[in-house]
Formats: C-alpha cells, sequence, structure tokens
C-alpha cells in the first residue's frame, strides 16, 4: 500500500509555519492522538515542525492534555483558531501568557468555513457573532493582547449588517477514520460522530496541501463499501495504522455510540436525585411536543435523561451540533454524541440547518447572567473555554432554554417534602451586573423576538423589554435572602410570580408528557 507509512514519515509532511487543521473532538472523537504525539515528539527533540497556526473547529482532548494539548509547546504553535479552548489547560495558559495569538470563533461558523476553504470563496459571510465578543465592535474573537490581525470583519450587505469570517489556505489536514483500504479511502464505521472529516481534508487537498490520516484497520482495495466512505483516496497522501485506537477515551468500543446496535433505555442511568436534575426536570417542563431541540453540554443535556425517564423522548427530535440526531447525549468528556443515534450527519450540514432556523429550541449552560440578559460562557479571566457551538446555536433557535445553578463554588442544597432548602450557598453570583464577555446577547434576542428563559434550581427567568423578568421560585426557597440577595442586581418580579412545580423536587416520577405540558404553558399563560 503506497499510502501507508510509519508515523515518522507521515509527521515529516508538517513544516515549518504550516496551517494545521485537526478535525477531532473532545473525549477522543476522531482523536488522532498517534500522530499528535507524534508531532510533540518531533518538535520536543529537533524543535521542528515550530511557528504552526493549528485550526481546530471544536475541543480536542480530554482535559489530560491529549488532544491540542499535544501542541502546548512555546515555539510549536505561533496561532491557535479554536472553537473551543476547554480540554486543554496548558494550551490556555499559552494564550492566557501572551506565548501564542489566540482566537476564538463560533463553531458552526469554523465548520462552515473550512467549507468555504475548501471551495475556494473568500470566506463565509453570516449574522452569527454580531453583538457578542466575536463582533471586530467587541473584541473580534481575539482572546489576547498578543492576538492582533483581525479574521472577522463587520460588512453591510444589501442594507443589513453582517460578518465575513476570512478564508485562509489550510496546508495539512489530521483526520481520522475506521479504516482505510489500499487505495486510502477512509471509512468511518466505527466513530459516532463524522464532524468535518470531508470538508477538511477537501481543504487542504485544494490549499495545495496533504492529508494524514490514523485508522485502526487496513483493508485491500475494493472491499470497502462505498457508502461507508467518507474521505475518498485521492485526497489523501498518507495513512498511518493504529490498531490500539480507541473510539474515545472511556471506551475501545461503544455500538450504541456509533449506531451498530440499540442499548436498552432503561441501561441509561438517571439523573442523580439533587441540583442537576432539579434543573434539568424544570426545563423539561419548557419543551414543546415535535421540536427540534439541540441540547449543549453539561447540565442543559441532562433535560434528555429527565425525558427518557419520563418515557416522552420519542416525542421530540434532540440532536448535538457535531452532527447527532436522535438519541441520548453521552455524558462528560465524551459529550457530543449520542447513545441510539436515529442519524449521523456531517458537523457542517448540521449546522447549515441550525443557522437556518431549523432549531425550535435550545438548551445551553449559562456561566454569568447580566440585568440585560446577556450570558458569558467563554471567558472567565483564568480560565477561557471558549464558546464551541454556543453562538451558533443561540442567536438561531427559536427559544432558547438557559440551565445552570444560582450561584456555583461548592453549593450544596435538599429536598424535604417536595421543598427547596439552600444548605450551604455557593461562593460565586452568577447574575451579577455585567458579564465578563458577551456570548450571548440579550439584546440582539429582543431585536429578533427570540424567546428567552434562565432556568436554575430556585428560580426562573425569562428575557422580557430587554430585561430579566422573575417569574418563579422554588417551594421552600425566601425570595428575599434566597434569590435578590443573591444578586448583584434587581430583576423585574412578575406581578403574579408562582412556585415552580413540586413535582420536581420529589423522588417520583413527575410523569411528564404531552397533557401535563400543554397544562403547564396554560398555567403560566
Amino acid at each position: 500500500m503506497k499510502k501507508l507509512c510509519s508515523l515518522e514519515q507521515a509527521v515529516s509532511l508538517i513544516k515549518d509555519n504550516d496551517t494545521v487543521n485537526i478535525t477531532a473532538s473532545g473525549g477522543g472523537f476522531m482523536d488522532a492522538d498517534s500522530i499528535y504525539r507524534g508531532v510533540e515528539k518531533k518538535f520536543l527533540e529537533t524543535g521542528h515542525p515550530k511557528d504552526l497556526t493549528l485550526m481546530h473547529v471544536t475541543g480536542v482532548g480530554s482535559g489530560q492534555e491529549t488532544g491540542i494539548g499535544r501542541f502546548a509547546h512555546k515555539g510549536l504553535v505561533k496561532r491557535v483558531v479554536g472553537g473551543h479552548w476547554l480540554w486543554s489547560q496548558n494550551m490556555a495558559r499559552l494564550a492566557l501568557g501572551e506565548e501564542i495569538e489566540a482566537y476564538n470563533l463560533p463553531q458552526g461558523v469554523l465548520a462552515l468555513l473550512t467549507r468555504e476553504i475548501a471551495a475556494g470563496r473568500p470566506g463565509l459571510l453570516t449574522t452569527i457573532g454580531l453583538n457578542t465578543f466575536i463582533d471586530p465592535r467587541q473584541d473580534g474573537g481575539r482572546f489576547n493582547k498578543k492576538t492582533k490581525e483581525s479574521l472577522v470583519e463587520l460588512v453591510n450587505f444589501q442594507g443589513r449588517e453582517m460578518l465575513l469570517y476570512k478564508a485562509f489556505p489550510i496546508n495539512v489536514s489530521i483526520i481520522r477514520g475506521t479504516t482505510a483500504d489500499e487505495d486510502g479511502n477512509i471509512s468511518t464505521e466505527l466513530e459516532g460522530v463524522d464532524l468535518d472529516i470531508l470538508s477538511s481534508a477537501q481543504a487542504a487537498y485544494n490549499s495545495g496541501g496533504v492529508v494524514i490520516a490514523q485508522v485502526k484497520r487496513i483493508v485491500k482495495k475494493d472491499t470497502l463499501n462505498p457508502r461507508i466512505v467518507r474521505v475518498p483516496g485521492h485526497m489523501v497522501t498518507a495513512v498511518v495504522h493504529d490498531p490500539n485506537q480507541w473510539q474515545t477515551w472511556e471506551s475501545e468500543y461503544n455500538p450504541a455510540i456509533c449506531g451498530t446496535h440499540k442499548m436498552p433505555m432503561d441501561a441509561i442511568v438517571p439523573l442523580e436525585f439533587g441540583i442537576r436534575k432539579f434543573v434539568a426536570r424544570r426545563a423539561a417542563l419548557e419543551l414543546k411536543p415535535d421540536a427540534v431541540v439541540n441540547l449543549g453540554i453539561g447540565i442543559s443535556d441532562g433535560v434528555a435523561n429527565v425525558a427518557a425517564e419520563e418515557g416522552i423522548l420519542d416525542d421530540f427530535t434532540f440532536s448535538i451540533e457535531m452532527g447527532i440526531i436522535g438519541g441520548v447525549p453521552t455524558k462528560g468528556i465524551i459529550f457530543g454524541a449520542a447513545w441510539n443515534p436515529h442519524c449521523i450527519i456531517s458537523m457542517a450540514s448540521q449546522f447549515d440547518f441550525y443557522h437556518g432556523g431549523g432549531l425550535d429550541m435550545a438548551f445551553l449552560g449559562m456561566g454569568q447572567v447580566d440585568r440585560s440578559g446577556n450570558i458569558n460562557v467563554s471567558n472567565f479571566g483564568e480560565k477561557i473555554p471558549g464558546s464551541g457551538g454556543f453562538i451558533d446555536i443561540s442567536q438561531t433557535a427559536g427559544t432558547v432554554v438557559f440551565c445552570g445553578t444560582f450561584t456555583t463554588g461548592d453549593i450544596q442544597v435538599e429536598s424535604v417534602d417536595g421543598e427547596l432548602k439552600i444548605i450551604k450557598e455557593g461562593n460565586i453570583k452568577k447574575f451579577i451586573n455585567q458579564v465578563n464577555q458577551i456570548t450571548f446577547s440579550g439584546k440582539y434576542a429582543s431585536d429578533n423576538a427570540q424567546k428567552v428563559f434562565y432556568v436554575t434550581e430556585r428560580a426562573v427567568f425569562k428575557l422580557e423589554n430587554k430585561e430579566l423578568l422573575l417569574m418563579e421560585i422554588a417551594p421552600g426557597i425566601d425570595l428575599q435572602k434566597d434569590v435578590l440577595d443573591q444578586m448583584e442586581f434587581s430583576p423585574a418580579i412578575a406581578d403574579d410570580l408562582k412556585v415552580m412545580d413540586p413535582s420536581i423536587f420529589k423522588h417520583d416520577k413527575m410523569i411528564i408528557n404531552n397533557t401535563r405540558i400543554f397544562s403547564y404553558f396554560c398555567q403560566k399563560g
């Protein structure tokens, strides 16, 4: 097989100052870690390749300095353009220490920009990012002072404000599949996601660059089913064989993730009774029958677990931005796939659907919230997780439900007879006068007539007249002591302030069904 080569031969294709596109996702999905380790080893031994520009659409790694963390050495990279920065603290330290140029652009934008690069177009023209820190009138997606060049331009197109994300050539794409045949055709049958593997390869090929693929298996030519081939062999420069390649960092192979087999729904562990479940349960009451829904990472992905436990999972279509439709989202470091997915499509196609207004609802996390309804999830000073797909999703869904605890920092609560008790208050307030960075703009949402809710374990707000309106508090909660005193600003309070459904705080199932959801909406008016 002419394209099968050693790790050393593959790494030698990467030259100083190259722009390298990494196609993978957190927790080990499509993670070509053997190649990453090979690049790291060569740099530490020889000082080359150096001064790379690294582009990664999603977060890549496990938090243990795998993935993007393999490149987190001073001199190895000079610039990073990332959609999500959470999974490498060392790379974040380089950015915070002004050692590299650091950009955070929306995940969906980067996925679609990769396709624009492949097509030889000048960039991506979109409204995504307006009025957030991506907007050149704010930070322009730049994470530090060292980062000077603007990759985003504010333009007027047909009388409408839009952002132009500028294209740039890609010299190297590093991708991973399951199987390669002797001609270099790459399939993904054991992968939980497809991501942007095809457009990444096309972008490098059409830029005159190289495509390096890592795979678990090698087979004879003409033996792969063409329906499972995701990258045709003529685009692939080199194939590295790693028979020890795992599907994710958690398991070598789980058939329920890649769709080979379905797992029984009762094997999906219900959420532990506690604060996370309280938030997810209340958020689930906002679900609308037949809605197409996106679920974000963290506390918000528990909405699907609640739906599964209540037996209403089939009443909605859940989706994840990595290209997953249906099923129950995987958790923790392997968020991004699903158990029992109905369909796995490319990430770019998923964001086409999202950007075009296909999402009825989105359930997303929240870090900081201010009086205008702005949210920050991307930059907390010493931590720069980045935006991921948050901006793409929150600016395009018809209804957005932000989910999170009311305060943070070792908060402890308990439920007694359907009433919520605060045992230990968190030491960090989340509802503050002004967020550190605008990842979600309350003004932009109001101007575009979005419905926006903010759900916590003790209080529920909605965005009304460009400010937060307190709608509900949990049974057992003192409005002044447990809510208003824990905020840096005074929200508007509904004249008919309601008490949250007590069944949220009881061990028994809530018995959610379409009739109950309809009744709940009627009660809210």
